[in-house]
């Protein structure tokens, strides 16, 4: 298959313009600095105003230059298949995402960190201005493309604290982003299985049952709308940093419980790991209101289920009152507990 010239790719000539860059080369984009240039000249910019009133940088992209409204909102107007489907809407980056995120959970439980960074693996398409070229025309953008999309993807990944992909957790999202790819091209773009084996070269089987639970009067595998792909994305995001702030105290008080006495530590039974995955972390009240805190529980009764059992007594171990850490054994029967 002979391929288009893209020295002719409009957009990304347009971009080389307003930088002064030579509309033939795909040398890297030049750095950006908050320095006016020797000459008093304005140094490159490529503002892009967002929903929030923030103006996100393309070649100088901060953590902060976006809110989580302006990210939902622009993975749910960036469209991947070239924004073509079957169906009357095309399949944005936000419906695809959440699919990728719920394959991966459907494998087993994700922290909070590793579910965002399945959530966000396609967030610079996004930040970049709605752009998702296909896989096969990417190589061919040229270095150019590749150094800006890797600027705004340390932004995303100071932004949100991702952890670095390890060997075994990429491979599985790629297994899973894949099969969420193999299965948008039978039921969504409409490829037969054997074009997407022979044009495609895609040799995943599609998926029959759509992970993602539909919203209502949509079908399985339909595109959502704008908005409503804005909306799921968006509350899923919050949901998943409302749980990292959980893991961040976790991760802070079984540091601090790490340091306590070896024979201390001992006398209980449920060593706190860090992890809202397998730590139970509280917030204690007393009935008459005179006491409160914040804490890990360490040890006390669990159900069948293997929880503990906050209606009886469990200890907590805390730093509410002390920053080294103490042990609080509480009633539940004589308090509101509520986990976090």
């Amino acid at each position: 298959m002979k391929l288009p010239n893209f020295t002719n790719f409009e957009p990304l000539n347009q971009l080389k313009d307003q930088m002064g860059i030579p509309r033939d080369s795909y040398g890297s984009f030049p750095q950006v600095s908050e320095q006016a240039s020797p000459s008093g000249a304005a140094l490159p910019r490529a503002f892009i105003l967002l929903k929030s009133g923030g103006r996100l940088d393309l070649l100088h992209p901060q953590p902060d230059a976006w809110t989580d409204e302006d990210l939902a909102i622009g993975l749910s107007r960036t469209y991947r298949w070239g924004g073509y489907s079957k169906w009357d809407l095309p399949l944005s980056v936000a419906q695809h995402s959440l699919t990728v995120l719920a394959l991966r959970e459907a494998e087993g439980p994700l922290t909070a960190r590793e579910a965002l960074q399945e959530l966000l693996h396609d967030a610079t398409e996004a930040l970049f201005g709605g752009f998702d070229p296909i896989a096969p025309l990417k190589p061919h953008l040229g270095p150019a493309f590749a150094s800006l999309d890797s600027r705004l993807q340390v932004a995303v990944d100071q932004r949100y604290r991702l952890p670095a992909w390890t060997e075994d957790s990429y491979a599985r999202h790629k297994h899973a982003d894949r099969l969420a790819a193999a299965s948008e091209a039978y039921h969504v773009v409409g490829w037969t299985r054997d074009e997407m084996r022979s044009s495609l070269e895609i040799s995943l089987d599609p998926l029959g049952e759509d992970p993602l639970v539909a919203p209502a009067d949509i079908k399985p595998w339909e595109p959502w709308p704008p908005r409503t792909a804005m909306t799921l994305f968006f509350n899923r995001l919050t949901q998943l940093l409302d749980r990292a702030k959980v893991d961040d105290s976790l991760a802070d008080l079984a540091k601090r419980f790490s340091l306590l006495p070896p024979q201390t530590r001992s006398r209980y039974n449920h060593w706190p790991s860090g992890s809202s995955l397998t730590d139970t972390l509280v917030y204690v009240e007393a009935d008459d209101g005179s006491q409160s805190l914040e804490g890990v529980i360490v040890d006390g009764q669990r159900d069948e289920d293997g929880a503990f059992d906050i209606e009886n007594i469990f200890t907590v171990f805390t730093t509410h009152s002390n920053a080294d850490g103490e042990l609080i054994l509480c009633n539940g029967a004589n308090c509101h507990v509520e986990i976090l």
